[in-house]
This record gives C-alpha cells, sequence and structure tokens, in this order.
C-alpha cells in the first residue's frame, strides 16, 4: 500500500467554511452525478438529517452531497444552503419541476469552544458547495468541521484539548481507500500502531495526559452532564464498486477504527457516525475495503491530532507530547 493525498480521490469535490472567531465551521463532500453511500451510527446522541436515505430499504440509490458540521442539531441548516446552490446549478433527482440534491448531514457538537450562538448556517452552506465546485480547499487541521473540535472533555472544557479534522487516503494497485475524521470525541485518542495516549484528558496541572476511563472507574456514579462537546464524525471514501448495503457494512467495519484509536468511544454523549461512498467501477473485495476503512480511519484520526493547532485557550498534543 502507497499513501496518497485524499484530494486523488476522483469523483469528490471537497470543501470547507469556517468562521474561526466563533469555532465552527462545516465541510462539504458532493458528487453532483450522485454516489452510492451507506451509514453507520454507534454512538447514543447522533445530530442529522435525511440519514435515513441511507437504509438499503430507501428508494434512493444515490445521493449528492454530504455534510459534516459544527453547531450542533443548530448546524443542520447547512444542508439547506447545499441544496440551494446545487438546485440553481442543475443537479440533483429530477422530478419534474425542478431537481432535488439528495444531502444527508450530520453535526458535532462545538457550541462550548467559541461563540454559542453562532452557528454554520444556510449561507455558509451554500459558500461551501459553491467552494467545492470553483476551488476545493480541503486541508487538515482547524478547518471546517474540524473548526471547534476537541477531545478529553469528561471533566468539561477546562482540561480538554483541540483537536481538528484529519485525512489519509491508500492506495492498492488500482484500488483507493481514504477518510476525512472530524475529531471530537469524548474520550481519550491513542496511536493505534503503539498504544501511545496522544490526546485527550489533562492532567491537574495541564502538562501531560491522564486517563478517562480510569477516571471514570474512580467512581461509578454518573457523571452530571457529559454532553459537553461531542461526537466523531467521518466520510470514507473508495473507487471501489458498491451498493448502499454493501457500504453500510464497510462503514461499519470502519468503526473498528474509531474503537482502535478512541477510548471511551461509542458513548451514549458522542454521535459517532461514518459515511461511506463509493466513487468508482474498480471490482474489489468488500471485507477487505472494510477492514482499510478502518485503518484508514485509524490514520485520519491521528493527522486530526497532530495538524489541529492551539486555539480558544485550548492546547494540542503538539504542545504537551511534541
Amino acid at each position: 500500500m502507497i499513501e496518497i493525498p485524499i484530494t486523488e480521490m476522483k469523483n469528490i469535490r471537497i470543501a470547507q467554511v469556517e468562521n474561526e472567531k466563533a469555532a465552527t465551521g462545516c465541510s462539504v463532500f458532493i458528487c453532483e452525478n450522485g454516489m452510492s453511500a451507506g451509514l453507520d451510527v454507534r454512538g447514543g446522541g447522533p445530530a442529522s438529517r435525511d440519514s435515513q436515505l441511507l437504509n438499503p430499504l430507501m428508494a434512493a440509490d444515490v445521493i449528492h452531497g454530504i455534510v459534516l458540521s459544527g453547531g450542533s442539531a443548530f448546524g443542520l441548516d447547512v444542508a439547506g444552503g447545499v441544496m440551494k446552490y446545487m438546485e440553481e446549478a442543475g443537479y440533483g433527482f429530477d422530478v419534474g419541476v425542478t431537481k432535488v440534491p439528495l444531502i444527508v448531514q450530520s453535526d458535532l457538537f462545538d457550541l462550548t469552544v467559541g461563540d454559542v450562538f453562532v452557528r454554520p448556517d444556510v449561507n455558509m452552506g451554500y459558500e461551501a458547495a459553491k467552494k467545492a465546485f470553483e476551488e476545493p480547499n480541503y486541508r487538515d487541521g482547524n478547518y471546517g468541521v474540524g473548526c471547534g473540535a476537541s477531545v478529553g472533555k469528561i471533566l468539561g472544557m477546562e482540561y480538554c484539548m483541540k483537536t481538528g479534522i484529519g485525512s489519509f487516503c491508500t492506495q492498492i494497485g488500482e484500488l483507493k481507500v481514504g477518510a476525512v475524521v472530524a475529531l471530537n470525541a469524548l474520550g481519550d485518542v491513542f496511536d493505534w500502531k503503539t498504544g501511545e495516549r496522544i490526546a485527550g484528558l489533562l492532567s491537574e496541572d495541564k502538562k501531560s495526559l491522564r486517563s478517562t476511563y480510569e477516571y471514570m472507574k474512580e467512581s461509578i456514579c454518573p457523571v452530571d452532564n457529559k454532553f459537553v462537546g461531542n461526537t466523531t464524525l467521518a466520510v470514507v471514501m473508495t473507487n471501489a464498486e458498491f451498493g448502499k448495503s454493501s457500504l453500510c457494512k464497510i462503514a461499519g467495519m470502519a468503526h473498528d477504527g474509531y474503537a482502535r484509536s478512541i477510548n471511551p468511544v461509542h458513548t451514549s454523549a458522542d454521535g459517532d457516525s461514518i459515511y461511506a461512498v463509493s466513487l468508482g467501477n474498480i471490482k474489489a473485495d468488500q471485507d477487505l475495503v472494510g477492514s482499510i476503512a478502518a485503518e484508514v480511519v485509524s490514520e485520519a484520526i491521528i493527522r486530526a491530532v497532530y495538524a489541529a493547532e492551539s486555539k480558544y485557550g485550548l492546547v494540542t498534543a503538539r504542545d504537551i507530547i511534541g
């Protein structure tokens, strides 16, 4: 396997818009001619829009875009802006009187990082869609949906760390599999290859890391409010040809990447979700692609940790462990 930039994945447009001052933003993934997609949600607190379109029992064979956004449920208006731009451009499902772009969306909770009353909206979605067509601008770090991302929040924002959005893509022969991850977990983050804790709950002096899981075991009583800013989101992309059912399975296997790299994960306070999309016609084994998907998700998580920059009073892994 060789590593390639995520931007070498064909037939998908990726763009990001953020409000740096308010610490929120969105990332859009657009395939104007339609892409097969699946979804697997493991967290207990998702904020999503039109996710049932990706149920294999639903009629739609393809969708035209995926939105990952901040703002929690308040940010779900972003998809409306993407739809507006694409309708104006003439893309979508033809219903006779117009074309309806099928856009799905998942949001993370970043309201406690910047300005709680500024959220991604229709205008930001429209701007992001326009960028996707005119000047795709994906990059890792504090961008798009990763603008207000953070991890290690079992004790609230005082002891958490700044993370962001990260990507990793690999190629075997003609087969390409990649992932973009917006890392915003309740738990701690580990390098899946070494087991080293690289981000998460800060120590009392904020100069090192401690274990969220061990802290939770100190008291079996419920934590008052774990909903202080969680949910890790990902889009897995491949140029292999799969339908919705297979892509839902691949998305489920990709969650192994979360489980290897985040602990605790898939909690009731997270909305952990993974989309998987097919962008080509390469023939490949479903289980191989699912296994690679888990690996690229774990690698993208590492990138999301180390690409982040200190902001909003939050330190990063580069500040703590170099």
